[in-house]
């Protein structure tokens, strides 16, 4: 009987995750509204901007994509893993990876999404190298390496660990 009671209680409790996903849903709405500043900034000074202004104001851009769409992963695939089924009859646009990622691809993605972002940065820092020190820039450069690396390392974890529990 006290068994059951805190497996209920335990099984219950993953619904203290979903304010958490909630707080992201705002999180995506303040980065919108910093997509929306970015785009501004970068049409008002198109016209008197250098390639090199004009291709930073894109990667910045993509930047805030990329880390909006990390957000939606996280919060579509975390619910969906640890919380509740979505269910949406209607949903025509039902995107086909939705309710597909387990636990190891929703790490895969996230890193994936991280490595992106980290290579983005590192793209930036190079477009403006005169304005960056050599040592700001190797940290960079570093960082974005030990994303990389720590990703093929999680991926090849996840080969081997699949290919264990295979037949």
């Amino acid at each position: 009987m006290i068994e059951r009671v805190l497996e209920q209680f335990l099984f219950r409790s993953r619904w203290l995750l979903a304010p958490f996903y909630v707080m992201l849903v705002v999180s995506l709405c303040v980065l919108l509204l910093k997509a929306g500043q970015e785009t501004v900034h970068f049409v008002v000074h198109a016209l008197s901007a250098t390639e090199s202004d004009v291709i930073l104001g894109v990667l910045a851009l993509v930047d805030l994509t990329l880390t909006g769409s990390l957000i939606i992963i996280v919060i579509f695939s975390g619910y969906e893993n640890f919380v509740s089924k979505i269910e949406v009859d209607d949903a025509k646009d039902w995107p086909e990876w939705m309710g597909k990622i387990d636990f190891s691809g929703l790490k895969l993605k996230l890193l994936s999404s991280i490595v992106a972002i980290s290579g983005i940065q590192v793209l930036k820092a190079f477009m403006n190298v005169k304005n960056i020190s050599d040592r700001d820039l190797i940290w960079l450069v570093v960082i974005h390496m030990v994303f990389v690396g720590s990703g093929l390392l999680m991926a090849l974890t996840d080969k081997i660990s699949g290919e264990a529990k295979s037949p």
